[in-house]
């Protein structure tokens, strides 16, 4: 690995690209947040699945993409005279030390849990109204609602045993059935909701990322579904000309793959 020294000189090595992009490049020269937003959110999404896919090599590179953002708006922001990198990493480096009193302060704590109930308290002492304030609204609903709940639960609102977690998915369930049966659509939508919020605490605690399996599955999905294209396209046939037995059978064998 790299030395410290080599580490800031590669980092230095950026703001000065960023420096020269931002005089001598038409097109970095007129971007601003607001265009950078977008693009910024679509390489998160890329780094997302390169961790995912367990691929460090892409993994490596889409952390550069993002690095180049964070470059990217602290200089614009100095543009501004708002603030500039430095500002930014002063700004991180003194919430990590205010957050971790135990340790950089004089608290002790037992474990990870104690932790996460000390940031949320050290973050209404620091002028929230409500634990809830750190969850962005723009964030998609499924990772929204595993934010929700890990906010709550690190004030102590939070069920005690996963039973009755899977409890209450099972009762949602029969509640969504109930709305089915009788056909109310809108109410259909709040129960289905419902189930939705339910499976996602309950995947928390059995300690799996719910965005990220759904999107493993996803994955999962998308291969086996492409192989039983390719081999409708072997046949000759397109998909709509095969018969629900003949894609199983396909789909099967992706299974097996």
């Amino acid at each position: 690995m790299n030395t410290r020294e080599t580490q800031l000189k590669a980092f230095d090595r950026l703001l000065t690209i960023m420096d020269e992009l931002r005089v001598g490049c038409p097109w970095d020269r007129k971007q601003t947040m607001e265009s950078l937003r977008h693009l910024t959110i679509e390489e998160t999404y890329e780094l997302g699945d390169a961790i995912l896919d367990n691929d460090l090599e892409e993994v490596k590179k889409e952390l550069g993409d993002l690095l180049l953002h964070i470059v990217f708006y602290a200089k614009i922001g100095s543009e501004t005279k708002d603030f500039d990198i430095a500002d930014v990493a002063n700004s991180i480096s003194d919430k990590l030390v205010s957050r971790h009193p135990h340790i950089y302060g004089d608290i002790d704590v037992v474990d990870a849990k104690e932790v996460e109930r000390n940031w949320e308290k050290l973050k209404l002492k620091e002028g929230k109204k409500s634990v809830l304030e750190g969850v962005p609204k723009g964030l998609p609903a499924l990772v929204k609602a595993s934010r929700i709940q890990d906010k709550v639960a690190g004030v102590g609102f939070d069920w005690e045993e996963p039973q009755q977690v899977f409890e209450k998915v099972q009762e949602e369930l029969e509640e969504l059935q109930h709305e089915v049966n009788e056909n109310n659509q809108e109410k259909i939508e709040a129960e289905f909701g419902d189930v939705l919020f339910s499976m996602i605490n309950y995947a928390r605690f059995l300690k799996v990322d719910p965005e990220s399996a759904l999107e493993r599955t996803n994955k999962k999905f998308i291969k086996r579904f492409q192989y039983l294209e390719g081999k409708a396209k072997e046949l000759g046939k397109d998909l709509s000309d095969m018969t629900l037995a003949e894609m199983d059978a396909f789909w099967e064998e992706a299974k097996k793959l």
